[in-house]
């Protein structure tokens, strides 16, 4: 009778062994209650032990977990319909105050969750115009209202990380988009306008840059052209001084040869002179 025994006693004291101790994951937190009450909360990951069959433990995820949300219609500052779709990111903060506000239930928690959130969204949405809804940075309609979102949230021992705008559609059943597209390509066409402008404006500075330069160039050009040339006839008259100083007879046959061509050039030119006159004198003798 004393092994049977034994053995019941060992798998008795084995049986409460195992039920007093359990392991807390990484993530995730837990707490003991003693007949309903909590007695130890914020048990970190390990392994925690608690009295078998009196106490009982509650194990909490407090990992980041995306709490979803059905499209929103919110009405914009110029009174136009918008649907908004997000979702948010939170996690549990305080535990114990979450589980007083919810029971510990995940899904209570988001049901009252919605609804701050939607409020907070409406209040900014509201102020706003709907091309700066649609077209504005959707990060800074969220950051504005983050705070106000937490002091709710913290209620339930909740706090929300982020805000995420998954779309934001533009009712079918009115006439925002018509009125979205004529505003947007009214801004487009202003937008070209103004380039446009800007482009003629550039345009016509370039163009008098570039006829100043011109005129500058030209008249640089002209200039040293002038100064060439100056100089190159005073050249030639330095070396027609030269030749004509070293053969004066010389240099008179050549400059009337010079003459006798251009006055006869075309082949039809007609001169009428005395018979004596000296323009004739190479015609009649080389001397």
């Amino acid at each position: 009778m004393r092994v049977p025994a034994l053995i019941a006693a060992g798998v008795a004291l084995l049986l409460a062994l195992m039920g007093s101790m359990f392991v807390v994951n990484a993530g995730h937190s837990a707490m003991i209650f003693r007949l309903g009450t909590v007695v130890r909360s914020d048990l970190g990951p390990g392994l925690h032990f608690k009295w078998p069959l009196i106490e009982s433990q509650r194990v909490f995820d407090l990992r980041l977990k995306i709490l979803p949300a059905e499209p929103e219609r919110y009405l914009t500052a110029d009174k136009l319909d918008v649907s908004v779709d997000f979702f948010a990111v939170g996690q549990i903060k305080d535990m114990r105050r979450f589980f007083q506000a919810t029971g510990g239930d995940e899904s209570v928690a988001a049901e009252r969750l919605a609804p701050i959130i939607r409020d907070s969204l409406r209040n900014e949405i509201n102020s706003l115009k709907l091309l700066d809804v649609v077209k504005g940075d959707r990060e800074a309609v969220i950051g504005k209202q983050l705070v106000a979102i937490n002091k709710g949230a913290a209620t339930l021992g909740v706090q929300i990380k982020d805000i995420r705008i998954k779309r934001i559609d533009l009712p079918q059943d009115s006439n925002v988009l018509a009125s979205v597209y004529n505003q947007m390509k009214s801004q487009r066409l202003q937008v070209a306008s103004q380039l446009r402008a800007e482009g003629f404006e550039l345009a016509q500075a370039i163009r008098a840059t570039a006829d100043r330069d011109k005129t500058v160039i030209l008249a640089e050009a002209e200039r040293d052209a002038q100064r060439s040339r100056g100089e190159g006839d005073a050249e030639a008259t330095r070396i027609y001084g030269l030749a004509a100083n070293k053969d004066p007879a010389f240099f008179a046959f050549q400059r009337s040869l010079e003459s006798y061509r251009k006055s006869f050039a075309d082949g039809q030119s007609v001169i009428v002179l005395d018979h004596d006159d000296p323009f004739l004198q190479y015609l009649k003798s080389d001397r």
